[in-house]
């Protein structure tokens, strides 16, 4: 007999083990296979997954045509699908998370439909065209992130009057998760409104007030998982899974380079930077020497921001609304595409490496993914590693 229940999505019984979606490249086909093959729902990130296909990288490299581009990534997006189902053998499930800020989201969530994923996650922005975008594809789940009732409640009942339900909902804390930010304002990361018990407790209750029954998403709670103890308490406090990001992609099967995924591991959680990135969301990230140097100089950039299309480096206008690019002065002004693939190739000194600020399960060791998922269902630690304290 398990302690815990299966989580239940897509029509299967999976762990209630979720692997966040990491960007760029981060969580590719290698990471999201891996957690598949263990029963668990492995992700994939969308964003620019090019950089790990050479030739695609290098029919696009100093390219100005972004239709080109896009479809590079369609198709590397594409690859990395088929490679994690094969990797999975019909185990897991495969989502593939799209961000609602890049500027080519509806394309992205229709090329990983149509090249098989089990599920959608969405976040950084409200989904709320979500259910339109994936008529075709009704077997497909729908996963919104979101931090807090409120958000979840407009999401809910915008998709229900679409005739869609969420499959689950990922709840987000923004205090402790990694990368971009569900608050709006970084004086609000730890507001209480996010605590998770508070957030499940006004879901349940939401749900009950929709009359969802058996039909109420599936809830995973996300940010500060960082040990077996308090996945128990999670999965007894109403949560139906937990999510993890930095801890899995330190693991021997991330996507990124090991100088990345050892950065990450070394890092303190005390020391992480908290600043708002060039998308104007709150972001977290190690404090990296180009990120200090950046911060430095961030009050000056600011104030010669301009709209300008050719500072967009990559040609590529990944996102929807850009500081750099578009001269808004009061959020970050760098190409965070650029940042983001330094940093999956282990380019300590260039790159934007984005962190939780929990512990890492097993300290600054590079563990397989195996090993991360039988500690945080059974609190069996590797015999390979001592306990950190």
């Amino acid at each position: 007999m398990m302690w815990f229940n299966s989580f239940k999505l897509a029509g299967r019984e999976l762990l209630p083990i979720v692997q966040g979606g990491m960007g760029v490249g981060i969580s590719a086909h290698r990471l999201a296979g891996a957690v598949a093959a263990q029963n668990a729902l492995g992700t994939i990130a969308s964003v620019d997954l090019r950089h790990h296909h050479p030739d695609l990288l290098a029919a696009t490299h100093r390219c100005r045509d972004h239709a080109l581009i896009d479809q590079a990534n369609l198709t590397a997006l594409d690859r990395e699908i088929q490679a994690a189902r094969r990797l999975a053998q019909g185990k897991g499930a495969i989502a593939v998370n799209v961000m609602k800020a890049v500027r080519e989201h509806p394309a992205l969530v229709r090329q990983a439909c149509e090249s098989g994923a089990d599920a959608i996650v969405m976040g950084a922005g409200l989904p709320l065209d979500l259910p339109e975008m994936t008529a075709d594809y009704p077997k497909v789940a729908l996963i919104p992130i979101l931090s807090d009732a409120r958000g979840v409640g407009i999401v809910l009942k915008k998709w229900l009057k679409k005739g869609r339900r969420a499959d689950a909902v990922v709840i987000e804390h923004p205090g402790y998760a990694g990368g971009h930010l569900g608050a709006a304002k970084l004086a609000e990361l730890r507001d209480e409104r996010f605590d998770f018990e508070r957030v499940l407790a006004e879901c349940h209750a939401l749900f009950q007030s929709l009359a969802l029954g058996k039909d109420a998403p599936r809830l995973i709670v996300a940010g500060g998982v960082d040990s077996h103890e308090k996945v128990r308490r999670w999965l007894s406090s109403g949560a139906d899974a937990v999510q993890l990001g930095t801890a899995f992609a330190v693991s021997e099967e991330g996507d990124a380079h090991l100088n990345f995924k050892q950065t990450l591991a070394d890092a303190d959680p005390a020391e992480l930077v908290e600043f708002v990135s060039v998308a104007g969301l709150p972001a977290r990230a190690v404090a990296t020497p180009w990120l200090k140097q950046y911060l430095r100089r961030e009050a000056s950039l600011q104030a010669s921001a301009r709209a300008d299309a050719r500072r967009c480096t990559q040609r590529m206008d990944c996102l929807s609304q850009c500081g750099l690019r578009d001269g808004i002065s009061r959020i970050g002004q760098f190409c965070i595409d650029l940042k983001l693939a330094a940093a999956v190739r282990g380019e300590v000194d260039k790159g934007l490496f984005f962190r939780g600020a929990s512990k890492l399960p097993f300290g600054q060791a590079i563990r397989p993914v195996s090993e991360l998922i039988d500690y945080l269902l059974h609190g069996r630690y590797p015999a390979a590693i001592g306990q950190p304290a």
